[in-house]
């Protein structure tokens, strides 16, 4: 690919369709670098997410006692167990990346600069992520840690939401299931490499030298957007409209009518919300309903991580590319089975070992979850405002790991007080099942054909699943 200095692609240029798509393959290393910058955020987050924060809440809330019988106030008059100390700090995070990525993504649609509508914005976010991160690793106290990390969800998806309209940019429809394929294969690396560097930074004594790591990839992975993603189709002329005019446009509610957009929104917020369940209490399931100390509790969700992750990417790339075949929807559905089994089988699990082997089909679940469904979104959206669409559908993966990680905990800290320490995390992991089942009835609703194959003016209908084998 080009560097930030590469001509753009606008609508009707050479190598563009008419919607504006370009129609020439890329090749495998353009792929990856288009998705480098995925494995960043995701070991930034599953570092923070899924290990760190747990640790820190024990450290700060409960005075280094797993058991946690006396939290210590966070606020003046206000005392709360570990898990709802995190979930308040999630959910205002959470708060935060809804407001400012698609208002942001939608800016940068309409952005022109030297270095193209998306770059801009990726490197001012990956420059404030550097100095937020710093503050969260000299927080001494919970208010500390709750201050930097929403700081951090304003300067990641202030990147992040420009970013992802990078694909139905640049990458041809005949691509979408491989890219999809690689984007999975990015953020399951990240979310396991992420809880993977924690592990090791509490090895070495401080759990909080993993933010140095994070930092690191997130640099070099910023560089390597920067220099060698080029930039696609010109930024949507703003006819007059100021940037404030055109960030409040990201809420419009011209969006929705399109229908199968809303209804796939619906679904992906429960689908995300059985792997969120599973991150943000892996580490209390653990050390809660197997008795272990902190250190082996975050060795085995680190190997559960590892698992996770080896088995979601082997399933990415082939998955994503067999929904070209049988159809995006179809494969979803099979996800659905596959990881509602690997999930009520944890709610039963006699024991740690055990419980490990039930991690394989939950990540081989998630894995062909995150290449398909960022197929048959990027098949869907409108092209021209990508950014738009795709940050409002990040609004839902936002929401979705709020919304999951405030029912997990709060039931952790239910379960545990009403049935002893150790149930609470497994009644999390029993109401995680139904989520599978209600993502797929939303499912149903989905017209999972191209948007450039759907006549214009037709009020696009879920499509005969016989049909599906017509996508890329």
């Amino acid at each position: 690919m080009h560097g930030p200095s590469g001509g753009t692609t606008g609508a009707g240029a050479a190598g563009a369709g008419a919607d504006g798509r370009p129609t020439e393959a890329l090749s495998f290393r353009e792929l990856f670098d288009l998705n480098a910058y995925w494995l960043a955020i995701n070991i930034l987050w599953g570092a923070i997410g899924i290990s760190l924060l747990p640790l820190l809440m024990v450290d700060l809330v409960c005075s280094g006692d797993k058991a946690c019988p006396d939290p210590s106030t966070i606020l003046p008059g206000v005392t709360v167990g570990k898990g709802a100390a995190e979930a308040i700090i999630i959910n205002l995070g959470v708060v935060i990346a809804i407001l400012v990525q698609p208002t942001v993504a939608a800016i940068s649609d309409h952005t022109s600069s030297r270095l193209g509508r998306r770059k801009p914005f990726i490197i001012v976010g990956t420059l404030l992520d550097m100095a937020f991160l710093l503050g969260l690793y000299l927080a001494g106290a919970w208010i500390g840690v709750l201050l930097f990390y929403c700081l951090l969800q304003f300067s990641s998806n202030f990147a992040q939401g420009p970013f992802q309209g990078y694909m139905p940019d640049l990458v041809p429809a005949k691509q979408v299931g491989l890219a999809s394929g690689l984007m999975g294969l990015m953020i399951l690396v990240g979310i396991g490499g992420g809880a993977m560097l924690v592990a090791v930074a509490n090895a070495l004594g401080n759990p909080r030298f993993v933010i140095f790591a994070i930092m690191a990839v997130e640099l070099s992975t910023m560089l390597l957007t920067v220099y060698r993603v080029r930039e696609g189709r010109q930024g949507i002329p703003r006819e007059g409209k100021s940037w404030l005019q055109v960030g409040l446009g990201a809420w419009g509610t011209d969006i929705l009518r399109e229908r199968s957009f809303v209804w796939l929104l619906g679904s992906r917020l429960f689908f995300l919300m059985t792997g969120a369940t599973l991150t943000a209490i892996a580490f209390f399931y653990m050390s809660d309903s197997f008795g272990m100390a902190t250190q082996t509790a975050l060795d085995y969700t680190f190997v559960a991580g590892a698992l996770i992750v080896a088995f979601g990417a082997i399933a990415t790339v082939p998955s994503g590319r067999l929904s070209g075949r049988i159809g995006r929807k179809r494969m979803i559905y099979i996800s659905a089975i596959i990881g509602s089994v690997g999930m009520a089988c944890l709610v039963l699990s006699p024991s740690s070992i055990v419980a490990l082997g039930f991690a394989v089909p939950v990540g081989v679940a998630s894995g062909i979850f995150l290449a398909v469904d960022w197929a048959l979104m990027t098949d869907i959206i409108p092209k021209a405002e990508s950014g738009r669409y795709m940050g409002i559908s990040n609004v839902v993966t936002g929401s979705s790991g709020a919304i999951a990680a405030a029912i997990a905990l709060v039931l952790v800290d239910v379960g545990n007080q009403a049935f002893g320490v150790g149930a609470g995390p497994r009644l999390a992991f029993g109401v995680a099942c139904s989520y599978y089942l209600i993502g797929s009835l939303l499912l149903t609703q989905v017209d999972e054909r191209r948007r450039e194959d759907v006549p214009s003016g037709v009020s696009a209908e879920p499509a005969p699943a016989a049909a599906a084998g017509s996508t890329g």
